[in-house]
């Protein structure tokens, strides 16, 4: 038996978000090589001249991008009234149970302006437990209750 045949690079799954009754989130599992990938997609490289040498420098706004791209393909249920618990919003005269659809724009807009989101995803995304199936059909872990404080 080879290992190399028995794993599978992504996988994704139907996550409910913990307080936000309705609101689900499909993701998938980052690999320690796409994760790698990611980072190296997301460094530049600077010459510093002190040191004389290249310098490595993260943009954090093309990892958040290329992050909530990566691991967050869907959602639903996701009404105003839950987004104003995540971010600062104005509904103005909107209905309050008007659903905010998926795109990839709103989900990187979600992950880099709501710590809860953010800090759930990362939590939720690494942990292979949520993505091991029991049964064809079997729902993954609950996750706990964020803390916004």
């Amino acid at each position: 038996m080879e290992l190399k045949k028995l794993m599978v690079d992504s996988k994704s799954v139907w996550m409910d978000f913990p307080g936000l009754d309705g609101f689900s989130v499909e993701i998938v599992n980052l690999s320690r090589k796409e994760l790698t990938l990611l980072r190296k997609r997301c460094t530049l490289q600077k010459f510093d001249r002190k040191t004389r040498m290249l310098q490595e420098e993260l943009n954090e706004e093309r990892f958040v991008t290329e992050f909530a791209k990566g691991t967050i393909k869907n959602w639903k249920g996701l009404t105003l009234d839950h987004l104003e618990t995540l971010i600062l919003i104005d509904k103005g005269d909107k209905d309050p149970s008007e659903q905010v659809e998926y795109s990839e724009e709103n989900a990187e807009v979600l992950v880099s302006n709501s710590t809860e989101f953010d800090t759930w995803l990362n939590e939720v995304v690494f942990d292979l437990d949520n993505f091991r199936s029991e049964s064809e059909g079997g729902s993954p872990k609950k996750t706990r209750k964020v803390s916004t404080e």
